[in-house]
């Protein structure tokens, strides 16, 4: 069973953009259908389990390192065609794409994603999603995987908001958070059980000499 596909102009990209318009983020608590859900869920056990997964690093180019004081879980990038699921969602997130450039006038070329895996006690300490040297990413997009999640499970992304303190957001399985990559740091709080999710950004073309 498939997600439906969805246009640009879909309500629910509209509310996305106007969102970010408006506070720079978005919550999207029924984004994708259980059955999508729970596909992607399965898909990203299964390459788990095959030892696709791999610790994830911070930093960039070759200055990466893997430092799990800081970051803690493994992933693995996502390309088209691996999977129906994943292809389906990257299917989405193009349309969101469109969305985003016809509203915000972002000028998005690409999407980026990766699966990613917390183990228990695993997390993310603070930090933004764009890089120093590399100003590419401009819109971050986080959607979770994880059924029958519950508060005392912990686990939640923690968004520290220039006007409005910090906000926490529970990873329950096909809720969406997108914001905008270099303005709003944020973190994984550790959880008490494996904790799934795509983890994707939106690029423009970088600011490169010749």
């Amino acid at each position: 069973m498939r997600a439906m596909q969805i246009t640009s102009d879909h309500p629910l990209l509209l509310n996305i953009v106007d969102d970010l318009a408006a506070r720079g983020w978005s919550q999207q608590n029924v984004f994708l259908s259980e059955a999508l859900t729970l596909e992607l869920a399965a898909e990203c056990r299964k390459r788990a389990a095959e030892g696709e997964l791999a610790p994830a690093a911070v930093g960039r180019g070759p200055a990466q390192e893997i430092r799990e004081g800081i970051r803690g879980d493994h992933i693995q990038w996502l390309e088209p065609g691996q999977a129906g699921a994943s292809d389906t969602y990257l299917g989405l997130m193009d349309s969101l794409r469109e969305a985003l450039n016809r509203g915000l006038f972002l000028g998005l070329e690409d999407f980026e994603c990766h699966f990613a895996m917390y183990p228990p006690g695993a997390f993310y300490k603070r930090h933004v999603d764009r890089f120093r040297d590399d100003d590419r990413r401009m819109v971050s997009a986080v959607i979770y995987l994880n059924e029958q999640w519950l508060p005392e499970h912990g686990g939640q992304l923690r968004m520290y908001l220039n006007d409005q303190g910090q906000y926490d957001v529970l990873p329950v399985g096909g809720r969406l958070v997108v914001f905008l990559s270099g303005e709003v740091p944020h973190e994984v709080l550790p959880a008490t059980r494996e904790r799934l999710s795509l983890t994707g950004w939106f690029r423009r073309r970088g600011n490169e000499p010749f």
